[in-house]
């Protein structure tokens, strides 16, 4: 197993005489490596390697999509989903290093992160802190439906009214242009998904998460957060072809290409005629280098190169002796 952006070491200090045949002009030193305790064999938080000849108890592993390190399940500090029902998984160490999960992980990452009603905190060794409470989620939604979202509608429409109506004065008004373009402009604006879900109430555990298929397309990639990510060091958070389904589907394009069959793909792209003409070609190559490379076999002679190209050229000129016999009728 190769982490992501991992380079192999031949060519650099590691091995001093061995040059890398693959890409024999790379800097001696990759930066992207990253070596942890798997390169050692070791895995998870309790260290201990896999599979562990010592470990009685039985648990399957599961890859944080960050760190790329294998945890049992019984080491997340939450309990995996018993239907399976995730494609990816977060660890604590992880979560903690890439603290804004935490606003999406209410929403998206199972409902084991759902905020619970809470109206107040009462000290902070509770199991999860409340970062902010404020109004719940559903409220906070229809509050923003009546007050915000209508309102602007309205201030637009009013703009528009004002705009289209006829001026009394005997020039334009560049006023109220200006005015309605301001308006239009402000709300064409992108806004920060990240910045809406931290002001609202969500929970934040000493846990790993679990997370649905698509929840990297609901990550937010205005410039801010692009370069918090950088800064993190999880631009790959973003790209959907990073993640675990996306290598699976691409291993079984690349299979089903390989098992294809280059005889059947150009017989599906002939016609009827060409098709059995094709095969009756391939029958009569098939049978009689059968019955030429038989004589070899009862005489016990090795069958050398210039016998076969013997053969080709007797085959395609009795081919060529059968053509022109062929006698052609027009109706």
């Amino acid at each position: 197993f190769l982490s992501r952006n991992f380079r192999c070491d031949c060519g650099n200090s590691k091995f001093k005489n061995l040059q890398c045949k693959l890409l024999p002009e790379k800097g001696k030193v990759n930066s992207g490596n990253k070596y942890n305790d798997n390169f050692y064999g070791l895995y998870c938080t309790c260290k201990r390697p896999y599979p562990d000849p010592e470990d009685e108890i039985p648990d399957e592993m599961i890859q944080c999509i960050v760190c790329e390190d294998w945890f049992h399940g019984r080491h997340l500090g939450a309990v995996p989903p018993e239907s399976g029902d995730f494609h990816e998984m977060v660890c604590q160490a992880c979560m903690k290093h890439c603290h804004f999960l935490w606003a999406y992980a209410a929403q998206l990452a199972g409902k084991e992160n759902e905020v619970p009603a809470l109206t107040k905190v009462n000290s902070l060794e509770d199991e999860a802190i409340v970062l902010k409470v404020e109004e719940s989620e559903e409220q906070k939604r229809e509050i923003k439906k009546e007050s915000g979202v209508e309102h602007q509608e309205m201030k637009e429409e009013k703009q528009l009214e004002q705009f289209n109506e006829p001026s009394t004065s005997s020039g334009s008004c560049p006023e109220v242009k200006q005015t309605f373009l301001s308006v239009v402009t402000k709300s064409e604006a992108p806004v920060c998904k990240l910045k809406e879900l931290q002001s609202k109430q969500f929970l934040k555990k000493d846990t790993a998460t679990f997370w649905p298929s698509n929840w990297r397309s609901k990550l937010c990639t205005c410039e801010d957060c692009l370069k918090m990510y950088s800064e993190l060091e999880v631009q790959f958070l973003t790209d959907e072809c990073d993640t675990v389904l996306a290598y699976e589907n691409k291993g079984t394009s690349d299979q089903e290409t390989e098992r294809r069959d280059p005889l059947m793909d150009t017989l599906n792209s002939m016609n009827r005629v060409q098709q059995v003409e094709l095969i009756c070609e391939y029958n009569d190559l098939k049978t009689e280098l059968t019955d030429y490379l038989r004589r070899f076999a009862d005489e016990g002679t090795v069958v050398k190169r210039e016998d076969i190209q013997h053969f080709f050229e007797e085959f395609q000129s009795r081919k060529r002796r059968r053509t022109n016999r062929m006698q052609y009728y027009c109706s």
